[in-house]
């Protein structure tokens, strides 16, 4: 299997994305400069947390207009895996991948902190490897995590099942609607969320709840691919 790191200039959880497939299930990654126009030779593409651009206009507003993100679009049709943790979740809302949008954080403060984390859907290509239900600790780092969208919307995300994580019940952190820390598009292959899983690989980090996300995502492949995962 083979992930790709997509870059833009601000990006600061890159070289975490990248050490955390490394690391934690083996297989080969590559960083991906925002001016890439093709993606084709990927099974995975993940969009890590940082400051792409600054954060000017709005998070992710202008990196959703880089190059790479028209290979992204095409990729996420094909079905490819995308996960967008923290400004990549922000980064996949304003293409359009996801629903809703990103907002400051209700208290207007920055937030650095380990988060428990609800599991409210196991049945996606990046939660296989967890119980429906299962409280994890992830860590966030964001000032606008509040995640908004309007009762249609979140009436539409509860029908199809795509809030995949929510904050522990009295420990939402940014005022997200519902409590929701990530959710999936409609076909299950897409996945932003605010809380850093390749944060949590070790548990010299705090938490290694973190890894089975990245497993997951390889199960999946597998899976795809007739073959399982070993250990």
């Amino acid at each position: 299997m083979k992930f790709a790191v997509i870059v833009f200039p601000g990006s600061n959880c890159d070289i975490d994305c990248y050490k955390a497939v490394e690391d934690t299930i083996g297989q080969k990654v590559d960083y991906v400069w925002h001016t890439a126009t093709d993606l084709s030779g990927y099974d995975a593409i993940l969009v890590p947390g940082g400051f792409s651009y600054g954060d000017y206009l709005r998070c992710g507003a202008i990196a959703r207009f880089a190059p790479v993100m028209s290979e992204v679009v095409k990729a996420a049709e094909q079905g490819k895996f995308i996960l967008g943790i923290c400004n990549g979740f922000q980064i996949l809302t304003e293409a359009g991948l996801l629903p809703g949008a990103l907002l400051r954080n209700e208290n207007l403060k920055f937030r650095c902190h380990s988060t428990l984390l609800e599991v409210v859907n196991n049945n996606t290509a990046f939660t296989n490897q967890y119980s429906q239900g299962e409280i994890i600790d992830i860590p966030i780092a964001h000032g606008e995590g509040n995640y908004y969208c309007d009762d249609a919307t979140l009436a539409q995300l509860k029908a199809n099942n795509q809030i995949v994580f929510r904050y522990k019940a009295g420990a939402n952190p940014n005022g997200s609607v519902e409590d929701i820390a990530g959710i999936s598009n409609e076909r299950g292959n897409v996945v932003g969320m605010m809380p850093h899983p390749e944060r949590a690989i070790d548990q010299i980090l705090g938490s290694e709840d973190g890894k089975r996300m990245f497993t997951s995502i390889l199960n999946a492949w597998r899976e795809q691919h007739g073959a399982a995962v070993n250990g």
